[in-house]
């Protein structure tokens, strides 16, 4: 009843609150896409192990190293198959309006099993004739309208890197932070768009294991025996090496992770002057109750139930425009912005927390409530 007396007050109070739940949703889930879908392109491989360069810090930063280190991995027993990969950016031409975009190019064996994805490599056989390439149909569009077009039956041909090339295929990716768009292409295509890069040199080799193989103590063996230009990795490994990138060497995550704690700290703020002003202006009526008997804890209890129920009736519409912005942001963005389970729980637990606190700050009002004085 002390919530709905002034409904005026009530709304100004669960806007505030729904605007920082919004504002908290939003950056968080923003950090969490960049988070995902940095790694997007290195859940696709299929592989037990990964051979990276020490230099290489990032996906958008891939340094190469001699291929032979991959054949020399052949002489552990454990080792059943290795597969050598290209990884670096290039120009692409959008055949539709001709403007020129970086994509990440990959460039493998159309022999070789690669990815997890049977239907990519159902189709790696078409990159066998040079020029071809399979195109990330979830590349953003600035690349041009290329899924469309092929589904279509269209002949899709452009230009990437000064050089003539023809989609012969799609596979599902997605764009992250570092890439806008994907596409495969075999060793020999790729080395015809580039053909500066370093003779013999590899920016990826994949390296599948035997049934029964002792993972980590493959990944020892190697280790000894390779020399220091390359170092072993699990897939877990090269996953967190992408996104411990991102945490720890760019101000992004710091960025979004600001701007969910500045929601929280706004949210406390409002949340503290509506209840302050709420207790403040029924004073009297707490001290008539103080008077006839009631104990203060009781009295605490009555605004802490209210800021409970600010932070539950605050939190559904945050929760729901969250919902539709994620599924617009992912739409236009085409990143993984989608509603999880934990971010939701987090959320609440923030708002809970905002409303809980700012409510034990303004029950130090409360101790004014002396009958004496206030009469």
């Amino acid at each position: 009843m002390l919530l709905t007396r002034q409904p005026m007050r009530l709304a100004v109070a669960l806007a505030g609150i729904g605007f920082a739940g919004l504002l908290m949703f939003i950056q968080l889930g923003f950090r969490d896409a960049l988070f995902d879908s940095s790694v997007t392109i290195h859940k696709l491989f299929d592989a037990d192990l990964v051979l990276l360069s020490p230099r290489t810090t990032s996906s958008i930063r891939m340094a190469s190293f001699p291929r032979r280190r991959l054949i020399q991995t052949m002489a552990d027993p454990d080792v059943a198959e290795i597969a050598p990969v290209h990884w670096d950016f290039l120009l692409w031409r959008n055949p539709e309006n001709f403007s020129n975009r970086p994509i990440l190019a990959l460039g493998y064996e159309p022999t070789d099993t690669v990815f997890l994805d049977p239907a990519v490599t159902e189709q790696s056989s078409l990159l066998s004739q040079k020029g071809r390439v399979i195109f990330d149909e979830l590349s953003r569009d600035e690349f041009g309208p290329i899924p469309e077009w092929f589904r279509q039956g269209r002949t899709v041909e452009t230009e990437a890197a000064g050089k003539k090339l023809r989609v012969a295929g799609l596979f599902t990716a997605g764009p992250s932070f570092g890439a806008d768009g994907t596409l495969l292409t075999s060793t020999e295509t790729f080395l015809s768009l580039l053909p500066n890069n370093p003779q013999g040199a590899i920016e990826l080799g994949l390296i599948r294991l035997r049934p029964g193989a002792d993972l980590l103590q493959v990944k020892k063996s190697l280790g000894r025996l390779l020399p220091d230009d390359v170092k072993v990795f699990t897939m877990q490994d090269f996953v967190d090496l992408e996104m411990n990138y991102w945490k720890n060497s760019t101000a992004i995550g710091f960025i979004f992770a600001l701007g969910a704690a500045m929601g929280f700290v706004v949210g406390c703020v409002i949340v503290y002057q509506i209840l302050y002003s709420d207790v403040s202006d029924h004073l009297p009526e707490y001290a008539t109750l103080m008077a006839m008997g009631y104990k203060l804890f009781t009295l605490l209890g009555v605004v802490a139930r209210e800021g409970f129920l600010l932070a539950l009736i605050g939190y559904v519409p945050a929760y729901g425009i969250s919902q539709l912005l994620y599924i617009f942001i992912q739409s236009a963005t085409k990143l993984p912005v989608m509603m999880v389970f934990d971010r939701a729980v987090l959320v609440f637990a923030m708002i809970l927390v905002m409303c809980m606190g700012s409510a034990a700050l303004a029950m130090r009002r409360l101790g004014d409530a002396d009958p004496a004085e206030i009469f």
